[in-house]
Formats: structure tokens, C-alpha cells, sequence
């Protein structure tokens, strides 16, 4: 699969789930290919009191009780809400468990003010209709209908995102665990109805900073265990996630280079800086449009070592990752280029000139960029 510009991830840790699945003798519920041992193990990593003859490594970063909550709601009845600020992973973990349960992540509805009860039940081949009336032939199923029909995980992306009336028709394949098809007759003979196989279940995701926008019916938020990912704040847990992605970054193009530790030091700090001083603004205006995720810090070193190794030396540079920083972060003008110009002159100067090492000169790609898009 390596002619594919993003594999999903049963495609890409395809050999590691075969070995899993040939070694696994836990229980399985209904048509999963792993137990859910073996899958909390596939996403968090192994351990050596796991004792298996090779390593496997972690995919995911962050609270293990999250993972394991996750995988006991798929394992019952009830469908599972990933939520949670952006860039906290919520989409990454519902392909990770979609992967290892059902061996396909890819059955997904993209939640937008466009999307239709269409997309989470059925519509039709209009040349099919026309030429041989309405069948099941000529039924076009939704990914969550195709779930439905082999007892396989479907997802929901940005659930809120969605109109009420799109929401409400997940309530009753949640509840009823089955679809009508009224097109089709109301005699029992004439396969009207589309029921779910064993082991589907629905993993949706939602934005916490979405409220508001379209909220969940009391209704529909009882079919749902949620599950809230918080915003990774400790820096160990946070240079792990980013190592990984950069090292993903690093093969996908090709690229030979180091990451320098201290490099990665200083991005982790100044986050933590603009996060601290998001915290602490009275307002919205003083806080910079940017979430300051951790899927947003993984941009802007993306951004600094494609551009290093394009156009620079073919090396990370403090230059170029604050002009990675600024020209990411910098959303609103003037508001955003105020706030970082201020943490320049107040947190990052002070700091170059009592620690020195790369803050002088990540000071100086910050000031260049910033005069650049003022």
C-alpha cells in the first residue's frame, strides 16, 4: 500500500493485526477479529508483562482507562461519543478501534450542514430505478447501512456538525438496530428491511468547542456512552505523540533528518507558553484563534522540516520552526500577530537571553515572520 497517499490503518499495520489475531486465544465478542485485550494492546502498545514475542508499538497516546472505556461500550450495545477540543486524537483512536475490531475503518459519514438522512441510511441508483424500478439492487446503503449489514464498526465524524433532524434517524439504529426501507412494500417477503448483524456498533465524534452548534437530543445522547479526551497537557506524554507523527512525516516523504531534542524542547515550551496565556486572557480577542493542540503543534514542525528540506539546508532550523509557528498560528490579523508578537517580546527575548541555545535565533524566525505578514 505504499502508492497510497494516507493507508488507513488496517492497511497499514495490516501484517502487525494478522500477527495478533493468529496468537490471540482471548474471548471475542460477537464478529470481532480481536479481543478486547488485543486491542487495547494494538492501540496502546504492549508491555513486557504481556508476554508476547515481539514488540508492539503504541499508536495511540493518552490515558489507558479511556481506551478500555471505549472498548467495553463497543462490546455492548450502546454506540460511543468521542469528544473532545480538536486535535486531541478522537478521530485517530475511532479508526484505531474500527481497525482492530472489524478490520475496516473506512466506513465513515463526514458530519457537515450538508450532510442528509441519506448519508446514514440509503439513497439510489437513479439509472438503476428508471431502468429496473426499486430494488435492492438498485439501493445505494450508507456506510453506516453497509456496517449495519456486516456486523462491522461505522463511524460518524463531527457528529454536531450535523442538523438535528440528520441526528435524530442515528436514534433509532441505535436503539432498534434496524433500517426500513419503505420503498420496498410492507410485505415481510419483499426484504424492506435492513437489520444489523452482530458486533455493529457506531463510534461518533464531536467537537466540545461545537456546542451549540448542533446539539445532541436528550434522546440521542442516551444511546451514546461518552467518552471525553482531554487536551494532552503533560510534555512527555505530548513529545511522544509528536515524535511519532514526525518520524510517520519523515518516512511518508522520504526524508533522512534529525529532529534535534532541543528543537523539540523549545515547540513543546512555546505551546505550553501560548496556552498558559490563553488561559490567563480575559478575553477572546486576547486569545489566539488557534486551539494549540497537540495536532496543531505536529503542523507546524511538519510545515518547519518540508520547508528546511525544500528550500533550506536540508536540517531543522530554530528559524524556521518559529516561522512555522507564526505563519500556522497567525489566523486573525492584527489580533493573532499582536498576541505572538507579545509573547516574543515577553516570554521568548527574556528567555534567549538568560538560557541562550535556540531562542535567540527562534526569536529572530519569529520577529522575521511577523514583519513579513505585518
Amino acid at each position: 500500500m505504499s502508492d497510497l497517499l494516507r493507508a488507513p490503518a488496517e492497511f497499514k499495520y495490516a501484517e502487525e493485526l494478522d500477527w495478533l489475531e493468529s496468537v490471540d486465544d482471548n474471548p471475542k465478542p460477537f464478529s470481532w477479529r480481536l479481543s478486547p485485550k488485543m486491542v487495547r494492546l494494538f492501540i496502546l502498545g504492549s508491555e513486557r508483562a504481556d508476554g508476547l514475542d515481539r514488540e508492539i508499538a503504541p499508536k495511540w497516546f493518552g490515558d489507558r482507562s479511556f481506551v478500555e472505556r471505549s472498548i467495553v461500550t463497543l462490546a455492548s450495545d450502546r454506540g460511543l461519543l468521542l469528544i473532545g477540543d480538536p486535535g486531541t486524537g478522537k478521530s485517530w483512536l475511532a479508526e484505531l478501534l474500527s481497525a482492530a475490531i472489524s478490520r475496516n475503518s473506512t466506513l465513515v459519514v463526514q458530519g457537515t450542514a450538508g450532510t442528509t438522512e441519506d448519508h446514514i441510511k440509503y439513497s439510489w441508483n437513479v439509472s438503476m430505478v428508471i431502468a429496473k424500478g426499486q430494488s435492492r439492487e438498485s439501493m445505494i446503503p450508507s456506510p453506516i447501512m453497509t456496517a449495519m449489514e456486516s456486523g462491522a464498526i461505522g463511524r460518524f465524524e463531527e457528529l454536531t456538525r450535523s442538523t438535528s433532524d440528520v441526528q435524530d434517524a442515528l436514534i433509532s439504529i441505535l436503539s432498534e438496530k434496524y433500517i426500513s426501507v419503505p420503498e420496498l412494500g410492507s410485505d415481510q417477503d419483499s426484504d424492506n428491511i435492513v437489520f444489523a448483524k452482530p458486533g455493529f456498533s457506531v463510534i461518533a465524534t464531536a467537537n466540545s468547542r461545537d456546542r451549540g452548534v448542533n446539539d445532541l437530543s436528550s434522546a440521542l445522547k442516551r444511546r451514546f456512552n461518552f467518552v471525553r479526551i482531554p487536551v494532552v497537557t503533560n510534555k512527555k506524554s505530548e513529545a511522544e505523540i509528536v515524535r511519532f507523527r514526525t518520524e510517520e512525516l519523515l518516512r511518508r516523504h522520504q526524508i533522512e533528518l534529525d529532529v534535534p531534542p532541543t528543537l523539540l524542547d523549545v515547540l513543546l515550551q512555546s505551546f505550553a507558553d501560548l496556552r498558559a496565556s490563553s488561559a490567563a486572557a480575559g478575553s477572546d480577542d486576547e486569545k489566539l484563534e488557534s486551539a494549540l493542540s497537540t495536532a496543531e503543534q505536529i503542523g507546524v514542525l511538519e510545515d518547519a522540516i518540508l520547508h528546511g528540506t525544500f528550500f533550506g539546508e536540508r536540517a531543522l532550523t530554530a528559524h524556521a520552526l518559529a516561522s512555522s509557528l507564526v505563519g500556522s498560528l497567525a489566523r486573525r490579523e492584527p489580533e493573532d500577530l499582536a498576541i505572538l508578537n507579545k509573547y516574543l517580546h515577553g516570554v521568548v527575548e527574556p528567555r534567549s537571553k538568560e538560557e541562550g541555545g535556540s531562542w535567540p535565533e527562534f526569536l529572530q524566525g519569529g520577529r522575521d515572520a511577523i514583519a513579513n505578514l505585518s
